[in-house]
């Protein structure tokens, strides 16, 4: 079992990789093992993260088949689906690290945001379950921020969001605070760059040894 400070820093590394374009054996460049994975899989880490087009997890960590359990919804927000998502890999893979991962100029951040300066009646349903998800973590700093330029606004957003996710993973699950626990699991928050490649994993708690 990969532990969770030797997940993160696979993660760091595999970052490090794409920003400068350097891509090892494991990236997916490479052809990787497809007909050894049909049977089982043992990712090392498990990466919440938003659908965004341009953040594909796999790639901006030059990872392969079979290293990363993917979750993607818009806003990378930690509704009873992706909980449970989370769930189920840690439980029946033992992958002991979780990112949830944002990025900058995130869109579900900015649809939030225009809702809460102008609520509209029209929206889709579907769509405003993910704008209700995320509005309780960004809602005080619209309300304290409105001054500011909204390039700011967002940036604070997007960490918040991020926070928020992660810390619903650490305290909305019997299942995951068991793992924290007793069996090294690790939830860390982290944003990628649009503009510059590079993934800052800027909530992380103390990982066990």
């Amino acid at each position: 079992m990969v532990s969770a400070p030797q997940a993160l820093e696979q993660l760091k590394e595999g970052n490090r990789r794409f920003v400068s374009h350097v891509l090892g054996s494991d990236s997916l460049s490479i052809p990787t093992r497809p007909a050894e994975l049909s049977t089982e899989q043992k990712p090392f880490a498990i990466i919440l993260g938003c659908s965004d087009s341009r953040s594909p997890a796999e790639i901006i960590f030059a990872q392969g088949l079979g290293d990363l359990f993917v979750i993607r919804v818009a806003g990378n927000i930690a509704a009873p689906s992706q909980v449970g998502s989370v769930e189920f890999a840690a439980e029946q893979f033992g992958t002991r690290l979780v990112v949830v991962l944002g990025h900058s100029s995130c869109g579900a951040i900015h649809a939030t945001l225009e809702e809460l300066a102008r609520p509209t009646e029209g929206r889709s349903s579907n769509l405003g379950f993910i704008v209700d998800c995320i509005r309780p973590a960004i809602e005080g700093i619209w309300e304290a921020g409105q001054s500011q330029e909204k390039s700011t606004l967002v940036k604070q957003a997007v960490r918040a969001n991020i926070r928020a996710s992660a810390n619903h993973l650490r305290h909305g699950s019997k299942v995951l605070e068991n793992l924290i626990r007793n069996q090294g699991l690790c939830i860390v928050g982290a944003e990628y760059s649009l503009e510059t490649g590079m993934v800052d994993f800027f909530d992380t708690p103390p990982l066990p040894e």
